[in-house]
């Protein structure tokens, strides 16, 4: 497994630089690394003050690890934290982000590339956030023995670590000093393997999170002109193409209520296919077109970095992602308003959209027949909308509380 490691960390950094010549974040992922080293090396001259290491390996992550790192803050003053990505999708958003003292993106994995790293940010804590296990950079941190933690991590069957062939995946995983795993099962996976105490179940950070964002919510004046005096929105987040097509048609049957559509992707070719699709809708903040004369009843966010205020306005969420191999994205900030929520069959990766489901705050659909009878139901049945919120609510208060667990840990061992 090993030599085929080292084959992949070969040929991405190669299949990177042939598709940024069409795709923009292949082009952002060479880009970002062009004389990093030189970089960091700016960047941590004459540092004296004890870096901690926090790497995401996109935007999600961070979410995940950034109700860490403001506690680590606060606790730990003196300290500098440098948050690391491996994504575009996490760098180009957060890349200046105050909470970080650096954000860089992570030098690709090989043993020299690790050394160097190591020898110029010079860590003596890390944490690595939910997944992305890199041998040599874990390989750094247990030669030199650095603490190294794993925080809101979530583990598979399906994973390598548990197969007949995962002994060098599993070789990654002993480079961990300690495992905040999201629930029971992964704990039991890593049991299985033989790693057990130095494992606790915390839950995810994520929730924690999203009850921060919440709680310190600001007023959006461009969405609420947009939105009026109507009392029904739809908020459809992070959605793809194939959300689209589910959603069209209820659109255009109910003009009287405002759908507000904030694609993951916002580069031009799938805002394209958005307005391609819903005609032309309102597209940027704070100016609206118009179909056929008529103001348009849907709004297009082309912009990063709103969604989890936009679910403030929805009386009902669709988190897109469902109708995809991939799955669906982060129901969680949607969820914490008290939103009932919507999402295509793809969600079984998700403990939280699981429990969501399971406690009646969430709805899986498989068509758009059938997301049409969930809307329906929820806007036409008072109580049946009512439990939904109250349950939606519910569980992500009931489930807070893993950025304690990690922190108090953290002070132990200091």
């Amino acid at each position: 497994m090993k030599f085929f490691y080292q084959i992949f960390i070969y040929l991405y950094p190669l299949a990177a630089r042939l598709l940024g010549y069409q795709n923009e974040k292949a082009r952002l992922w060479v880009k970002g690394r062009e004389n990093i080293f030189e970089r960091l090396r700016q960047a941590f001259e004459g540092n004296t003050a004890t870096v901690v290491w926090v790497h995401c390996s996109s935007l999600g992550e961070f979410e995940q690890g950034k109700p860490v790192i403001e506690q680590l803050k606060i606790k730990y003053p003196a300290s500098k934290i440098l948050v690391t990505f491996f994504s575009p999708s996490g760098y180009e958003v957060r890349k200046h982000d105050s909470i970080a003292d650096w954000v860089f993106y992570l030098p690709m994995d090989s043993a020299a590339n690790a050394k160097q790293f190591f020898d110029i940010v010079k860590p003596k804590l890390i944490l690595f956030v939910k997944y992305e296990f890199w041998y040599y950079y874990l390989q750094q941190a247990k030669n030199r023995q650095i603490p190294l933690l794993l925080v809101s991590g979530i583990f598979r069957a399906g994973q390598p670590f548990f197969k007949w062939y995962g002994s060098f995946n599993r070789g990654m995983l002993l480079c961990f000093n300690h495992f905040f795993v999201q629930d029971e099962a992964s704990a039991s996976l890593l049991k299985s393997i033989g790693i057990e105490k130095n494992v606790t179940i915390s839950g995810d950070t994520r929730f924690d999170r999203v009850l921060a964002i919440a709680q310190q919510f600001q007023p959006i004046p461009a969405i609420e002109a947009f939105i009026g005096n109507s009392q029904k929105v739809i908020v459809a987040g992070s959605t793809w193409l194939e959300d689209d097509k589910v959603l069209h048609h209820y659109i255009v049957a109910h003009p009287e209520i405002k759908f507000i559509i904030a694609p993951h992707d916002i580069q031009q070719s799938r805002i394209d296919e958005c307005v391609a699709l819903y005609g032309s809708p309102l597209n940027v903040i704070g100016q609206w077109s118009t179909v056929n004369g008529q103001p348009s009843n849907v709004l297009l966010i082309n912009t990063m970095g709103m969604l989890s205020k936009l679910y403030h306005y929805a009386t009902i969420a669709f988190i897109g992602g469902g109708f995809g191999e991939d799955g669906i994205h982060n129901a969680l900030e949607a969820a914490v308003y008290g939103k009932p929520v919507l999402f295509g069959p793809e969600y079984s990766k998700y403990i939280e959209a699981i429990g969501l489901v399971d406690n009646g705050a969430a709805f899986s659909v498989e068509n758009a027949l059938e997301l049409e009878k969930v809307f329906d139901d929820l806007f036409n049945n008072p109580t049946f909308y009512q439990q939904a919120a109250t349950a939606a609510k519910d569980f992500v208060a009931q489930k807070a509380g893993a950025t304690e667990r990690i922190v108090e840990f953290v002070s132990g061992e200091s």
